[in-house]
């Protein structure tokens, strides 16, 4: 099994986030939070979504919660509006 993929925040898209979960990989985050730089895992087993933050372990039942949470905490890098 690969070793975690290691990104800062908004260097991958969303797409690109989940896709990396779905098959199998964790991913740690680096972001800037509560004034300081922090690492944020996220991973899949296969049924539940985690993002295991600084203070909290959260838990997504779906891909569309973990698509929400990725995108309102701003892990992702911003993909442009379809015109």
């Amino acid at each position: 099994m690969p070793g975690p993929l290691r990104i800062d925040s908004g260097e991958l898209t969303t797409e690109e986030i989940l896709s990396a979960l779905q098959e199998g990989r964790r991913i740690v985050v680096t972001t800037e939070m509560m004034g300081g730089t922090y690492e944020v895992t996220l991973r899949h087993d296969g049924t539940i979504f985690y993002c295991d933050t600084p203070t909290t372990l959260h838990k997504h039942e779906d891909e569309e919660e973990m698509r929400t949470c990725i995108t309102k905490m701003g892990y992702a890098r911003s993909e442009p509006a379809d015109d």
